[in-house]
């Protein structure tokens, strides 16, 4: 079975969080693996991608100078370092996983994980 999840969390703002995704039944050292997240009363929107070699794309303005993605391909682990937190960031955070380049097309990511809380407090 093919299962795909990250961990969430509590922050305070301007403290920093790092969530993971992680799978199991198959590899995500073959897949480039994208981070999106959905804000209250807002659409999902793609936060960045990290493909199977470990170049990053950012796509949301605002994230690069504090989010940061890195991956651990034998340890089956794709990490996103969140630092500098405001209550915006408080969303719901998804990873997902594309066979072939990173993409801004969200209709290519194959497998979704079932996202994870972000919460971030004053």
């Amino acid at each position: 079975q093919v299962q795909l999840w990250a961990g969430g969390g509590l922050a305070q703002d301007g403290g920093s969080l790092n969530i993971s995704c992680t799978a199991s039944g198959f590899s995500l050292g073959s897949y480039s693996v994208g981070w999106f997240r959905t804000a209250p009363g807002k659409g999902r929107r793609q936060i960045g991608c990290i493909r199977a070699n470990g170049r990053t794309h950012y796509y949301e303005r605002g994230v690069k100078d504090r989010f940061t993605l890195s991956r651990v391909n034998d340890q089956n682990i794709v990490w996103l370092h969140m630092t500098d937190l405001r209550s915006e960031d408080t969303a719901v955070y998804y990873c997902a996983t594309a066979q072939l380049r990173c993409t801004e097309n969200q209709g290519e990511y194959d497998y979704w994980g079932p996202g994870t809380q972000v919460t971030v407090s004053a």
